[in-house]
């Protein structure tokens, strides 16, 4: 890595500055990868009340605080401003003016209501791109409704393929519909940023739940579209993608992934089983779809007669893909986690040293890093509100004593 400008010595996004209002995960995800990146983010946050977030999920019962919110809440500066009244709002706009983005997740019209649209806050800064993330967008009939990552999902089309066919649709076990909102919004706000660069205009940004969802559906609709056919959940496989499945072995299970007809013919090697290769039934793609769950068993067969280590060896010697299905004691012990620095541990000021997912993806020039987390309710008011906006203290201390900040 060549030396870097000292205006990305955070990394490529050093030199821009987020406000963060949304609260929970679909807009905080977005600030999160956004700081990730170097980017300065001034996560705003009601006064003696912060971020929900910052008591959901699990906790340790003797230390505390949330264990999710280091994580969304990592490389972010925190200050508290109650948006609701006049005098908020009226400092937002000042910090808008100082500011490159402006992130939010509040239902669609809260802003407004406050006086706080785009229209006017483009107004006070023509640069400013917008980045609003919700259930259903910003139009449309249902725009005004309540929308959690939950119903996105559902309404996108992934909660109903998820899961074994004889059950209820599942959850995929994390709040990815949220997540994928949050990522999108990300693609769009820096999409912005290059307009913004060429124009120095921003623009608004617009991500929805159900919208992220849907473009991660591969050809649902399409399928459907053309054919007719709706796609059903099918548990651990995919229909007509063979041999791709979980196999039992002596002492485990394995992931072997070896639908390509290259793959194929190296797993029939390592399997001692070349002539299958050459199968009617198995000889390309197709076949294999329509012979998927004899063909499952005929190489579940042979898994089970091997302990993980062996088969996992045996496909790495023939190139083809393998795995275990990994929980995070099995992360944290093994050795491309760790080669690649994939979990890192940082300090956090209850629990200590603290483990936690690097920053992804990995930049030659200018990497990111964690360079802090779980920042206390308002532990940056001082520094943003007199060091960075400059305030009088007289007013600092009103809106003080008036609970504004």
């Amino acid at each position: 890595m060549m030396n870097r400008p000292v205006e990305f010595a955070n990394g490529a996004l050093a030199d821009l500055r987020v406000l963060e209002l949304g609260t929970l995960l679909a807009g905080p995800f977005c600030g999160q990868i956004l700081g990730d990146m170097g980017a300065d983010v001034i996560k705003i946050e009601p006064p003696n009340q912060g971020d929900p977030m910052r008591v959901w999920g699990r906790h340790d019962e003797a230390q505390g605080p949330s264990l999710w919110w280091p994580v969304v809440s990592r490389n972010k500066r925190s200050i508290t401003l109650d948006l609701r009244r006049p005098e908020g709002q009226e400092v937002l706009k000042e910090l808008v003016a100082k500011a490159d983005f402006l992130l939010e997740n509040f239902r669609p019209g809260t802003l407004e209501k406050w006086g706080l649209g785009y229209d006017t806050l483009s107004a006070i800064n023509p640069r400013l791109i917008m980045i609003r993330v919700s259930g259903y967008g910003q139009t449309g009939p249902y725009a005004h409704r309540a929308g959690f990552g939950a119903i996105g999902e559902a309404m996108g089309g992934l909660r109903y393929v998820v899961g074994d066919p004889k059950t209820a649709p599942s959850r995929m076990g994390i709040s990815i519909g949220d997540s994928l909102a949050a990522t999108f919004a990300c693609v769009g706000a820096l999409s912005a940023l290059h307009y913004r660069e060429k124009t120095g205009r921003g623009q608004m940004v617009d991500s929805a739940i159900y919208e992220a969802v849907l473009n991660m559906m591969e050809s649902l609709i399409t399928e459907f579209d053309k054919t007719g056919f709706i796609r059903e959940r099918t548990g651990a496989i995919l229909p007509k993608i063979a041999p791709s499945n979980v196999y039992p072995t002596q002492d485990s299970l394995v992931l072997v992934a070896a639908n390509q007809d290259t793959v194929f013919r190296r797993l029939c090697a390592a399997m001692g089983r070349a002539e299958l290769a050459a199968d009617p039934r198995y000889a390309d793609h197709q076949a294999r779809g329509r012979h998927q769950k004899e063909l499952d068993d005929l190489i579940g067969e042979w898994t089970s007669t091997l302990p993980t280590r062996d088969v996992l060896a045996l496909m790495d010697q023939h190139g083809v893909p393998a795995g275990l299905i990994y929980r995070a004691p099995d992360m944290l012990t093994d050795p491309q986690f760790a080669a690649r620095q994939a979990i890192v541990t940082v300090q956090h000021p209850q629990y200590g040293d603290l483990k936690m997912q690097n920053v992804a993806p990995k930049l030659s020039e200018t990497p990111g890093a964690i360079r802090s987390v779980a920042p206390g309710l308002g532990q940056h008011n001082d520094e943003v509100y007199l060091t960075l906006m400059k305030m009088q203290p007289p007013r600092y201390e009103e809106l003080k004593q008036k609970q504004v900040i």
